[in-house]
Order: structure tokens, then C-alpha cells, then sequence
């Protein structure tokens, strides 16, 4: 069955915000830690490094909203809280591992090819003439 232009349309927006959340640097670390084992909060904090307290609780609150983690509290005084990943986070780990291996694999041609394409568009910037200004924009 052939999908319409507007079930397309619908497909690509729910793909989209899926690969937003998956593809979103602190949420793929964190799922990267999770693989190995259950963590505590300040432990996945510390590990990261770099990420804030408000975006480590936003990241883990839209893993466990898309059913990628689960979040336990113990009761305990104080209550210990710890995070790991549900059955359908851990399908996630095979296509995160080839990615990073896609990623240091060809890290330096990316590198290269940057540096290729800043030092051709610097060129051409060079070689423009000079931006006009507008009637009565001048200082």
C-alpha cells in the first residue's frame, strides 16, 4: 500500500522528531553510559562532564518520556534514584556503536574536507566585492 503525500508528510515529521531526541549529543552519551550499567544522577553527571544539571534532568525525562529509560526510586532516607535502559533503549546501542565507529573511522577525512572547504570559501569571500549599504544606514 502506497502511503498519501500527507501520511509522508506525517511519517517524515514523527521520524524526524524521533532522530532529534536519538541524534541529540547528550542523549546519546547518556544512552552510551546506560549500556554499561545502571546509574545514579551525579555518577552519569560526573561521567559526562560538560552537561548541566537542568539539561542531564531534560534529557533523561525525554529518554524515559520515549520509553528509552527508566527512572527507579528507592525509598531510602535519602532516596537514591538510579536510571538505566529499557528493552527498546538497548535496541538502540547497535546502530549508536556504528555510528561512532563510522565516526572515528573517518574523522580525519571529515577534517580534512573542512579545512578544504573553509580555505575555498574564504577565497571566494576575499573575492567579493564590497557589501553596499543601504540609502541612510551609514554611521
Amino acid at each position: 500500500m502506497a502511503l498519501g503525500s500527507s501520511d509522508k508528510v506525517e511519517t517524515c515529521n514523527a521520524m524526524g522528531d524521533i532522530l532529534n531526541r536519538i541524534g541529540d549529543k547528550w542523549s546519546v552519551m547518556i544512552v552510551g553510559f546506560l549500556a554499561r550499567k545502571k546509574m545514579r544522577f551525579n555518577e552519569l553527571r560526573n561521567a559526562i562532564g560538560g552537561i548541566s544539571q537542568r539539561m542531564l534532568t531534560l534529557t533523561l525525562r525525554n529518554l524515559e518520556r520515549d520509553g528509552l529509560v527508566t527512572r527507579t526510586v528507592f525509598p531510602e532516607i535519602p532516596p537514591r534514584v538510579e536510571y538505566e535502559l529499557t528493552e527498546l533503549g538497548r535496541t538502540l546501542t547497535g546502530p549508536l556503536e556504528a555510528l561512532w565507529d563510522w565516526a572515528e573511522a573517518h574523522q580525519s577525512e571529515v577534517s580534512v574536507a573542512r579545512r578544504r572547504y573553509d580555505l575555498d570559501h574564504a577565497e571566494a569571500a576575499d573575492k567579493r566585492p564590497p557589501e553596499r549599504r543601504y540609502a541612510g544606514a551609514e554611521r
